[in-house]
C-alpha cells in the first residue's frame, strides 16, 4: 500500500470513527512550500457530509491520525487544510516500494478490455509535412503513449487524404511541367517533389486569373474559369470514373509521397499501427445516412439533399448527403468511425485535429450519439492551437511553409553548436556525437511543443528551445546524463535496491521522494485530460527538485555514512529511471552522457 493510500485509509477511518460517516474519496495534495508539512488533507470537500467548523473538524481528524498511526510526526490545521508531516521511516518504506517497481508509474496492458484508437498526422499527399504536422504528430503520439501507460490497449492510426481536387492539382502540374522528373532523378524526397508541383500549380493558376481579369472577367468568374482549375476538376472526374491513365499517375505520385512521409516519421520518432486512406473511405457513410433517414434522425429536403437539424442542441442544420447523392466530409467521417470500430477491438477514439475543426467534431460526435452507437460517448477531439514561428504564419500554397524535415535538421545543427560550446563530449566517437546532437535537437523540439497545453496556440522559438537551462528538453536530458555520471563515478551497483529505513532525512531528500510519488497519478491525470503538457511539466519539476537536492546535500561521493550514501545513490538511480520513463512517454530520448 502506498503512503498516499495509507493516508487516505486512515483519514477515512478517522471520519468514520468521529462522525460516523463513510467517505468515498479523500483529497490529498502536497503541502504548499510556504507552510509546514509534507501533505495536506483537504477538509473543505468533506463539509458536504460533515457539518461544522472546518478548522475544528481538521483538528479532530489530525489528532485521530496521529494517535492511531506512526506515519506522521506533526499536524497543523490552517482553516480547512490539515497539514501533516510524515515520519522519515514512512518515507523510506514508500521509497523502497517505488524502488522495487521496475515499471513504476505504468500499468500492464489489459487485453480483456476494448482499446482506444488515437488518430494523428492525417496528411494530404500533395505536399510534405510541415511545422503544424509536427505538433499534431507529437501530441497524438504522446497521448497514445500516455494512455497505453494506464493499461489501455492503444491503436495509433492516421487517415491519409490521398484523393480530391488538391491532389489532382499536383498531378496536373507534374504532368504539364515535370518533364518526367522523379525523386531519383532530382535527388528530392518524393513528398518534396510533389509539393513543389502543388506550388507550381498555384503560381500558374494565379497568372491565368490575372489574364482573364484583364480580358474583362470578374475575379470570381476568372477563378472558376481558369484553364488549370477546369483541367484539375476534369482529372478528378476521370479518377472517380476509374480512368486507367489518371489512376496510374495517382498511384505513382502517391507512392513517392508515402516514401517521403516514412522518412519524416522515422526521423521524428513516431509510428502507426493502422492506416486508413480517404480513397477507400470516401464512399463510407452513405448507407448509414439511409438508415438514419429511416429512423428519423435525418431529414430530406425537396431538392433531395439530406440534412440533420441540430438547432435544439445549440448547433445548426448540417448536410450529410448532397442532392446528387454525393457525400460530404461529415458523411465520410461518420462511416469511417463506424468502420474503425468494426475493424478493431476499440470502444473509444481520440482525434488529434486543430481547433479550427472544433465545430465539425461537435457535430460528428452528436450525430453518432443520435444514431445510437454506444461508443459515441467515448469520442474525444484532441483540439490544439496553431503553431507560429517568430517570423509569422505559414502558407502552403505559396511554398512558405516551415518544412518538418528542414526544421528537424536545423534543430540538430543548433544542438551541435551549443553542445560543442559546452565542451563535455570527451570519449565519444564522431558517430556517438552525431547521435547525441540529434537526440538533443529532437528532444528540444518535442519538449518545447509538448510542454504547452494542447488547447493553446504557441510560438515556437527554436533558439529558446535548445537552451540548456530552464524549462527545456536539453535541461532535462542534461540532468539525466548528470545523474548517470554520478552513479558511474561512485561505482553504484543497481543489484542492491533496498535502502535502510532508519535514517535522518533532509527536506531535500524527502522533496525528491515526494516528486517521485506523484508519477503514477500524473500519468493517469494526463491520460484523463489528454494532455502531455502535464507529464512534460512534471518531469521538469522533478529534475528541478533533484538539482536542488544535489546542490544542497553533502557531496554523495564523500558521504561517510554508508547507509545514507547508499540511500542517496538509490534516490539518484530511481530519479533517472523516472526521468527516462516520463521522457519516453513524450517520445524523447535521454542520453547517458552529455
Amino acid at each position: 500500500m502506498t503512503l498516499f493510500q495509507q493516508l487516505e485509509k486512515i483519514t477515512k477511518e478517522a471520519v468514520k470513527s468521529i462522525f460516523s460517516i463513510d467517505l468515498e474519496n479523500v483529497e490529498i495534495t502536497l503541502t504548499r512550500k510556504d507552510q509546514n508539512g509534507d501533505y495536506t488533507i483537504m477538509v473543505f470537500p468533506m463539509l458536504r457530509h460533515i457539518k461544522g467548523n472546518p478548522a475544528v473538524i481538521g483538528g479532530q481528524i489530525g489528532a485521530y491520525i496521529k494517535e492511531n498511526t506512526d506515519l506522521i510526526t506533526e499536524i497543523e490545521v490552517i482553516k480547512g487544510f490539515l497539514n501533516i508531516t510524515v515520519s522519515a521511516p514512512a518515507f523510506l518504506i514508500d521509497f523502497n516500494r517505488i524502488l522495487s517497481d521496475e515499471v513504476y508509474g505504468t500499468k500492464e496492458e489489459d487485453t480483456t478490455q476494448p482499446g482506444v484508437m488515437v488518430e494523428y498526422s492525417s496528411p494530404n499527399t500533395n505536399k510534405p509535412l510541415h511545422l503544424g504536422h509536427v505538433r499534431n504528430n507529437l501530441l497524438g503520439y504522446a497521448v497514445a503513449n500516455i494512455i497505453k501507460a494506464t493499461g489501455r490497449q492503444v491503436n495509433k492510426t492516421q487517415i491519409i487524404n490521398d484523393r480530391g481536387i488538391h491532389i489532382c492539382k499536383s498531378m496536373l502540374a507534374w504532368e504539364k511541367y515535370g518533364n518526367g522528373e522523379t525523386p531519383e532523378s532530382t535527388g528530392l524526397k518524393g513528398d518534396k517533389l510533389v509539393g513543389n508541383y502543388y506550388v507550381k500549380f498555384d503560381q500558374e493558376y494565379k497568372k491565368e486569373i490575372e489574364v482573364l481579369i484583364s480580358q474583362g472577367k470578374t475575379e470570381e468568374e476568372a477563378k472558376k474559369q481558369a484553364p488549370s482549375l477546369v483541367a484539375a476538376q476534369q482529372m478528378l472526374q476521370k479518377w472517380e470514373q476509374g480512368d486507367a491513365e489518371v489512376v496510374a499517375l495517382w498511384k505513382k505520385m502517391n507512392s513517392w509521397v508515402y516514401k517521403g512521409f516514412e522518412t519524416t516519421y522515422k526521423n521524428l520518432g513516431v509510428d502507426f499501427d493502422s492506416l486508413y486512406y480517404e480513397s477507400n473511405t470516401y464512399l463510407l457513410g452513405k448507407d448509414v445516412v439511409q438508415e438514419g433517414l429511416d429512423k428519423g434522425v435525418f431529414e430530406k429536403d425537396p431538392d433531395g439533399s439530406i440534412w440533420i437539424d441540430l438547432t435544439e442542441d445549440g448547433l445548426d442544420r448540417k448536410i450529410v448527403l448532397r442532392s446528387d447523392g454525393t457525400s460530404v466530409y461529415m458523411t465520410q467521417d461518420i462511416g469511417t468511425a463506424i468502420q474503425r470500430v468494426k475493424d478493431h477491438d476499440i470502444n473509444s477514439m481520440v482525434y488529434t485535429v486543430g481547433n479550427e475543426q472544433d465545430y465539425h467534431f461537435k457535430v460528428l460526435f452528436l450525430i453518432l450519439k443520435k444514431l445510437d452507437f454506444d461508443w459515441a460517448e467515448n469520442l474525444h477531439h484532441l483540439s490544439y492551437g496553431m503553431v507560429e514561428l517568430p517570423s509569422g504564419k505559414m502558407k502552403s500554397r505559396e511554398g512558405t511553409v516551415v518544412d518538418a524535415d528542414e526544421l528537424m535538421e536545423e534543430m540538430t545543427t543548433t544542438a551541435k553548436t551549443i553542445a560543442q560550446e559546452q565542451g563535455k563530449l570527451e570519449g565519444l566517437s564522431e558517430t556517438e556525437k552525431e547521435r547525441l546532437y540529434n537526440m538533443i535537437g529532437l528532444g528540444a523540439l518535442k519538449y518545447f511543443m509538448l510542454k504547452v497545453d494542447p488547447k493553446k496556440s504557441m510560438l515556437f522559438d527554436p533558439a529558446e528551445s535548445v537552451d540548456f537551462q530552464g524549462n527545456t528538453g536539453p535541461f532535462i536530458q542534461y540532468t539525466h546524463a548528470r545523474i548517470k555520471s554520478i552513479l558511474k563515478k561512485t561505482g553504484f551497483d543497481a543489484s542492491t535496491l533496498n535502502s535502510a529505513v532508519n535514517l535522518e532525512l533532509t527536506d531535500k531528500d524527502t522533496a525528491v521522494i515526494k516528486s517521485l510519488q506523484q508519477f503514477p497519478n500524473m500519468i493517469q491525470t494526463a491520460a484523463d485530460k489528454y494532455s502531455p503538457a502535464l507529464i512534460a511539466n512534471y518531469v521538469y519539476e522533478l529534475v528541478k527538485e533533484f538539482n536542488s537536492f544535489y546542490q544542497n546535500v553533502p557531496k554523495i561521493v564523500e558521504e561517510s555514512n554508508a547507509d545514507l550514501k547508499q540511500f542517496r545513490l538509490l534516490l539518484c538511480y530511481k530519479t533517472a529511471a523516472v526521468v527516462k520513463s516520463a521522457s519516453t512517454l513524450l517520445g524523447i530520448e535521454v542520453p547517458e552522457q552529455m
